[in-house]
């Protein structure tokens, strides 16, 4: 080819990139004229519409004359029902905030357990390799002592993951159980 022709055609394709190229205003003013054209959603979904999370810990019970003197005396019966309602009142919600909640709990504390059983799996071997390069025996002693408790926390940690995974697992049980959706345990 000749230089004229490659000098042409780098011109060609130089002007068409700029020709086809909108500036950000152009964008920005397009961008805004399609939301205005745009419909409304049908509805908005607001924290009000989602209700309400149920607390980690419940309120502090009222002082016994405060409430005495707050509510008048009342037949027994409705104090039976009273009670029935408060009890079913303290029982948290099972939706998926209960469901998600719990799972969460127990994958935390699994999480927590295995990276400190790794931590101390470290430890154990780093203290082998200290015990091994030692020739004073009380630095050995002291070593071998240290590496003893770790080994014995290390097995304690296992046990707790163990346990941490048949919760998990039991957990998946009883919301299966309660006809849960699977979608609410992730």
């Amino acid at each position: 080819m000749s230089p004229r022709v490659i000098v042409a055609l780098l011109l060609v394709l130089g002007f068409a990139g700029r020709a086809g190229a909108q500036s950000l205003g152009d964008v920005a003013k397009k961008e805004e004229e399609r939301r205005k054209k745009a419909p409304e959603p049908a509805k908005i979904y607001t924290n009000k519409d989602l209700g309400t999370v149920p607390a980690s810990s419940p309120a502090p019970p009222p002082a016994a004359g405060a409430s005495a003197a707050a509510k008048p005396a009342e037949p027994a019966k409705d104090e039976k029902n009273a009670k029935d309602k408060d009890a079913k009142d303290k029982e948290p919600p099972k939706d998926k905030a209960y469901w998600a909640g719990r799972l969460k709990g127990l994958q935390d504390q699994l999480e927590r357990d295995a990276t400190f059983a790794d931590a101390l799996q470290s430890k154990i071997n780093a203290l082998t390799t200290d015990f091994v390069n030692r020739d004073d025996p009380a630095q050995r002693a002291v070593l071998e002592r240290d590496k003893q408790k770790a080994l014995a926390q290390l097995a304690k940690l296992k046990q707790s993951v163990i346990t941490d995974k048949k919760a998990i697992a039991d957990l998946e049980e009883e919301a299966r159980r309660a006809g849960v959706p699977p979608g609410w345990l992730r």
